[in-house]
């Protein structure tokens, strides 16, 4: 017979408990199976930087090659079949265009020869004799390489073998090094052709060749700008705040009327012919629409919420004392932005090497065409991805750290001796319990954008065949995703405090922060949201400014330059170095935030549970509560338990 008892026992384990948090007290490896998952799909990518290595050949793309298979500006290996394939293009470093002012394209195929030569023509040469007299004195050959210079006026097939007369004055324009003709009939030609006709890569990384020193000046700018915004929300105070206020106005009033200014400038410019400078005019006009729309919302926004203002000071003065027991979080996003660049620079050099990987086939009269591989396509999608995915993981161990340093001091019952380097402690929790989670919360940012960019790629790839109703849906697909994006990016920042709180898995953190925030969100949500749009706000500022000076700089060079991806690609970055940089403040903001509902869920303020927040901390939280219904103020100042004890701190 069973005794009472053990079948009471029984029954207990049987019966659902409420899990109960349990701040820094119990730890396990979480997510696993998502840590292998990760370390496969990474082999895949080390096979494909494998392949890009020994497959392609990125200086064909950023040095130009001829039509026999050099690359110019090194020594060449042969081609088989190819007999004028393999010479030593070291001192030849121009690619030059044998008919540049008729080029066409037949086949996704430039139909005149393309030569590597030492120096451009930078004036007209109008006979066979003037080819000679330049290359006699300027050792820069412009016909076939098999025909002698001595030969160019005696040979019956020069003009065959020789470039078109007259031949245009040229100059070398830091374009894939090519020799660009200078005269307009020739100039509008060729640049139509060069420009308009090649693939969306090939015009991505024209404009980032020929503007590669605005850009790298416009992204040093974009990070001191970070880091001057990231030490304003350090040290700041109500002045600071209006004064930071009015710049945001200013600068987006400012960028908003330039970028009108310029657009009314290009279409009141009669000199404007070539199709570049007409994107440029039509890509203008849709940044200053855009900038419009986003002005107009965001000072809305601020009219809207500026009684909040004294009541944010309050907040970031809260945000800055728990960031004084690790003043080294501040410094934390360097090197996650380290980090980060040096993946990206691997990223982009396998993506060029891929881009260049294909088999030589000779073609009639020797000529050599490179093949690309089918395979290939479905590699750049693979390493799309693993971009995206890589990048959110890495940005999730930031998340991580940070919440982890902050927990660590939050639930620390002696506040005058707060716990040592706190930093390493978070770091080594990651590394050893909570990777999976990491990269499962980043799977999922993944998840929500790799669609959205399909889909962007659908919608330009068949953009002339949309009808209105085919691009309404488009955007309002974009739309879905990007809130989707952002709702996850909220979910997993909430989950990531949860596992450094409690030590769980990423489906059961974000189940219990979603619960329990759910419960307490009526404490100080709104100042929490005012808080976050302030900082989004500096995050705008940086980008403003970085991309007034884009502006300023790419519009001295109107001609024979794309600039308006450059221009997306900068600001995509000054946000991208912002968001790194100021994120600190919005993870310690939330994170202090569910630290704060465990400590409502957890204790109780009597003598035997005292609440882990500070004297600080908990007079503005009875200060916000004022703001509130009498309800709301009675329930975070009201006791936990039966016996009515008030809220105290913990001494």
């Amino acid at each position: 017979m069973q005794c009472p008892g053990a079948q009471y026992l029984v029954s207990a384990e049987r019966a659902p408990q409420k899990r109960e948090w349990r701040p820094q007290i119990y730890r396990k490896c979480t997510d696993t199976t998502w840590l292998l998952l990760f370390f496969l799909f990474w082999t895949g990518l080390l096979f494909i930087m494998g392949y890009s290595v020994v497959a392609g050949a990125t200086g064909r793309l950023l040095f130009g090659y001829d039509s026999f298979g050099n690359v110019c500006g090194k020594k060449n290996s042969p081609v088989e079949g190819a007999p004028l394939s393999g010479q030593d293009m070291t001192l030849k470093k121009h690619v030059f265009f044998m008919n540049s002012c008729n080029l066409e394209v037949k086949d996704v195929r430039l139909s005149s020869t393309v030569l590597c030569v030492s120096h451009c023509p930078e004036e007209q040469l109008d006979t066979l004799e003037e080819v000679q007299l330049f290359a006699d004195n300027n050792g820069s050959f412009l016909c076939i390489y098999s025909l002698n210079s001595i030969n160019y006026t005696q040979n019956p097939n020069a003009d065959s073998l020789c470039p078109r007369l007259p031949v245009p004055p040229s100059k070398s324009f830091p374009l894939f090094n090519r020799c660009i003709p200078q005269t307009p009939e020739c100039y509008s030609s060729f640049a139509s052709v060069l420009i308009n006709d090649v693939d969306t890569l090939r015009q991505i990384l024209s404009g980032i060749m020929s503007g590669r020193d605005t850009i790298l000046g416009l992204c040093i700018l974009a990070l001191a700008l970070s880091l001057a915004m990231m030490f304003t929300f350090r040290f700041i105070t109500t002045l600071l705040v209006h004064i930071f206020i009015a710049l945001i106005i200013s600068g987006l009033l400012f960028v908003c009327g330039v970028l009108w200014w310029l657009y009314y400038d290009y279409t009141h410019d009669l000199s404007i012919e070539l199709d570049t400078e007409k994107e440029n005019m039509k890509c203008l006009l849709g940044f200053a629409l855009v900038s419009t729309v986003i002005t107009v919302v965001l000072l809305s926004l601020i009219f809207v919420l500026r009684k909040r203002i004294t009541l944010t000071v309050e907040l970031f003065q809260v945000i800055n004392k728990a960031l004084s027991n690790s003043p080294f979080l501040l410094f934390q996003p360097l090197w996650t932005f380290a980090i980060l660049v040096f993946f990206w620079v691997l990223w982009v050099a396998v993506l060029l090497s891929l881009g260049t990987a294909g088999a030589a086939q000779v073609m009639e009269g020797g000529r050599v065409e490179y093949k690309p591989i089918l395979a290939i396509q479905y590699m750049w999608w693979y390493h799309l991805i693993g971009l995206i995915w890589t990048s959110e993981f890495i940005l999730a161990c930031q998340q991580i750290t940070v919440a982890g340093a902050l927990v660590t001091c939050y639930f620390n019952r002696n506040k005058n001796d707060p716990p040592d380097r706190p930093i390493l402690w978070s770091l080594s929790i990651l590394f050893c319990y909570h990777q999976g989670t990491a990269i499962k919360g980043s799977f999922l940012i993944t998840v929500a954008r790799v669609p959205r960019t399909i889909l962007k790629y659908v919608h330009d790839t068949l953009k002339d065949k949309h009808s209105a109703w085919s691009r309404c849906m488009f955007r309002c697909c974009f739309c879905c995703f990007r809130c989707l994006d952002k709702c996850l990016c909220r979910l997993n920042q909430n989950a990531y405090t949860a596992t450094a709180i409690n030590g769980t898995d990423f489906c059961t953190s974000a189940k219990d922060a979603l619960k329990l925030l759910s419960k307490n969100s009526s404490h100080f949500t709104s100042v929490n949201c005012f808080g976050d749009f302030i900082i989004f706000l500096g995050k705008v500022l940086v980008v403003c400014l970085t991309v007034f000076g884009g502006l300023m700089a790419f519009n001295y060079n109107r001609v024979l330059q794309v600039w308006a991806i450059p221009l997306l690609l900068v600001a995509f970055f000054a946000y991208f170095v912002a968001h790194s940089f100021l994120s600190v403040f919005e993870t310690v903001l939330d994170t202090l935030f569910l630290c704060f509902a465990v400590d409502l869920e957890t204790n109780d303020g009597s003598s035997e549970k005292p609440y882990f927040m500070d004297r600080e901390f908990l007079s503005f939280v009875k200060r916000i509560n004022k703001l509130k219904d009498p309800r709301a103020q009675r329930e975070v100042s009201s006791s936990r338990s039966e016996e009515g004890t008030e809220l105290q701190p913990v001494v």
